[in-house]
């Protein structure tokens, strides 16, 4: 592979995993206590969301599926780690999303953000192409920051922010949802758990996104404007709640006049040291100087 289709599958790559933007143990009085809250909505997600808040890490096993909206139609799995206080994710992905029109992307691949930098691993057959480097690294404000573009850096940082979806603040969002209910016990992979389900608007979910207080006035209108162009009503939010009183799945279903995007997480073991490291600079390509650096000597030449 050449150097230039190495950097054609590294863009193509961070596409689509910028998609998937866009996820403690307690003692025997704590869940009890948890037990008495289940059947009150409100009480029991409160509980979570306070639970799940403080755990900071989990494990985690996401599905994204999206049919018929745009050229994303597609599959993403991601198995692995995250963080949320502070922000990190160390996860492997796989699935057509992630190939779409990209015939050098890898099956599958290893996806590690620590400390707003995203690094992607490659494989070897690419490494072998760049001296035996096979990560490739991304600093989306750094680069953000260059183009000078505030829009552009609004939409960049903003959309790293959203790769890290918090359990936590997404219970904290369906604790908004004006149809809150207990839908009933269910068993999820081999767990006992109480099912809760709620919608939000799209204008609720945009309020709560951290990101979108960056939006001028214009800027949030135009969005608002240009979703209600897509049919979105809004979110459909499920959540189980194990006895321990953590979240063991959430799903996330969104319908639009051109199709519809489902994204279940399931997660265990939170509060899991989730040790993600950066890999090493000996191993790491910069896919902003790369890029930076094919400009200049496009320029050169002209």
């Amino acid at each position: 592979m050449s150097k230039s289709t190495w950097k054609r599958a590294g863009v193509a790559t961070l596409s689509a995993a910028a998609l998937v933007a866009g996820l403690a143990g307690c003692d025997d009085g704590d869940a009890k206590a948890v037990g008495k809250a289940l059947g009150d909505p409100l009480q029991a997600l409160t509980a979570a969301y306070e639970k799940t808040s403080a755990a900071k890490s989990a494990k985690i096993q996401m599905t994204m599926s999206i049919e018929g909206v745009g050229a994303e139609s597609g599959t993403m799995e991601m198995t692995g780690v995250q963080g949320w206080a502070p922000a990190s994710m160390d996860i492997t992905m796989k699935g057509s999303m992630l190939s779409a029109g990209n015939p050098d992307a890898p099956e599958q691949m290893r996806m590690v953000m620590l400390d707003n930098v995203m690094y992607m691993d490659m494989g070897e057959k690419q490494a072998a192409e760049m001296d035996g480097k096979r990560w490739m690294k991304l600093d989306l404000k750094a680069a953000a920051a260059e183009s000078g573009d505030k829009a552009l850096q609004k939409q960049m940082t903003g959309g790293l922010d959203n790769m890290n979806q918090d359990p936590s603040q997404q219970l904290a969002l369906l604790l908004d949802s004006p149809d809150l209910k207990h839908v009933g016990a269910e068993k999820v992979n081999g767990m006992e758990t109480e099912h809760y389900k709620g919608t939000l608007t799209f204008e609720q979910m945009l309020a709560a996104n951290e990101s979108s207080k960056l939006l001028s006035k214009e800027e949030h209108d135009k969005l608002i404007e240009n979703v209600k162009k897509t049919g979105l009503k809004g979110y459909e939010t499920e959540v189980w709640v194990n006895k321990d009183g953590y979240p063991a799945r959430m799903d996330i279903g969104m319908e639009m006049a051109e199709g519809k995007v489902r994204i279940r997480a399931d997660y265990s073991d939170y509060g899991t040291q989730s040790a993600v490291e950066a890999p090493p600079a000996s191993e790491t390509v910069d896919l902003f100087k790369m890029l930076q650096e094919a400009g200049a000597g496009e320029g050169a030449q002209g």
